[in-house]
């Protein structure tokens, strides 16, 4: 039976017209979609995670990097001419104080050496001689000529007492003293002696003074030849060597540095504008570059009075109180130098605060379901978050800068 007309072919022809148009009428219905959706974005807003303002402790840190030092260095040089004979240490090696550590060819100066000490024993054996022989002489001398002396005095005497009587002619008289004058001179030249050679005595003295100079000759002999090996000045690592067998070797060039033991510094360069924060005996961490997992305490020691105008910088030293055994010097360290300290204080994520750095910093706070701008006054700075003081209470939610909500704009804020 035919299907009536206008009816069966009524019902029919609206389906085949959508199936007919299947895509169109997709595409309708999704943009249908996208508006209500749009819409009803509009009307409740976006959803936005927000950040909280919570009480928390907060540590205020400078970050710097900077290496490893000793206090001081010490520059390893010889101190005179010579060709090197053997080098017997290596760079990075460990030396104590004493050890050898370079030598020179010294046959010359072995020679001066042995020379000197000649010229003392020859001093030494005038001077044996002044005292032993030349001395006792003097005195023996001394003692006969004093006899000859009384002697020729009794002589001229008995000669005199007989001219007064006429015994004795003028000529007898005038022998007896002769006699007398040539005894008395020969004991003042036996006294000179005795006294010349005597302590004191210029013999004595220019004898002693030939030992003494003698004697400070074969000290610098023996200085120089020490001066052929080279030792170091005290405990330490050889941190470098510029020295090999057979170079000529001059006064004052550096050989080898060495790096004492004892106290380790970290020396950091500390950009200027955080240079109000630093402070001396403030506490720090540190790691090494090649060590980044292990921390070490310091303690902030030195800070330069000058600014390196060149980096817009300024050094600063901290000691390590208990440097690890993994140290070298020259290692690349990175510090957080604590600066400040606050406990359970209002704390908020840095990403939040917008212009921080301006006299005028502010967050953009929900109120009502909307973004409000909301002027904040900051306190300390930690590594992530900054310290509120003014301007947000506990509790309060803030849109992240990064978030890209603009003032007034409604948001649907989501608690991370």
């Amino acid at each position: 039976m035919a299907p009536e007309p206008g009816r069966g072919a009524g019902a029919a022809g609206p389906l085949h017209w959508l199936w007919a148009h299947r895509w169109f009428a997709l595409a309708v219905i999704a943009l249908l979609g996208a508006g209500t959706w749009q819409v009803a974005r509009v009307l409740i807003g976006p959803a936005v995670v927000v950040d909280v303002i919570r009480r928390a402790d907060l540590v205020q840190t400078v970050v710097a990097s900077g290496h490893v030092e000793t206090p001081y260095r010490v520059e390893i040089a010889s101190q005179i001419t010579g060709t090197v004979e053997e080098v017997l240490v290596e760079e990075g090696q460990s030396v104590a104080k004493g050890q050898q550590l370079v030598t020179l060819e010294a046959r010359e100066l072995g020679a001066a050496f042995l020379q000197a000490q000649a010229a003392v024993a020859q001093a030494q054996a005038k001077l044996r001689q002044t005292e032993e022989l030349t001395l006792p002489s003097a005195r023996e001398t001394l003692t006969q000529a004093q006899a000859v002396l009384l002697n020729a005095q009794r002589s001229y005497d008995r000669v005199a007492e007989l001219a007064r009587t006429g015994s004795a002619t003028r000529a007898t008289l005038d022998d007896a003293l002769k006699a007398l004058d040539v005894a008395r001179t020969q004991v003042r030249s036996a006294e000179l002696q005795v006294f010349t050679s005597s302590p004191g005595g210029s013999d004595a003295v220019m004898a002693q003074t030939q030992l003494d100079q003698a004697r400070a000759s074969l000290d610098t002999a023996s200085s120089r030849l020490s001066y052929a090996t080279i030792v170091a000045p005290r405990d330490g690592v050889l941190i470098s060597r510029a020295v090999e067998r057979g170079s000529v070797v001059q006064p004052g060039k550096a050989l080898m540095v060495l790096a004492p033991r004892g106290e380790t510094q970290l020396v950091i360069q500390i950009d200027e504008r955080n240079l109000g924060r630093i402070a001396l005996g403030q506490t720090a961490l540190a790691s090494a570059d090649a060590y980044p997992d292990e921390r070490m305490k310091a303690t902030v020691v030195y800070i330069n009075p000058g600014i390196d105008i060149s980096r817009a910088s300024v050094e600063a030293k901290l000691k390590v109180e208990d440097p690890p055994a993994y140290l070298r010097q020259d290692m690349t360290v990175s510090v957080d130098i604590e600066t400040a300290r606050r406990a359970a204080t209002l704390v908020l994520p840095a990403r939040a605060v917008r212009d921080a750095v301006s006299s005028a910093p502010w967050v953009m706070r929900v109120r009502d379901g909307r973004a409000a701008k909301q002027p904040v006054r900051l306190g300390l700075r930690g590594a992530t978050s900054v310290e509120i003081l003014d301007g947000l209470a506990e509790g309060d939610t803030v849109v992240p800068a990064n978030a890209g909500i603009v003032t007034g704009q409604k948001i649907r804020a989501v608690l991370p």
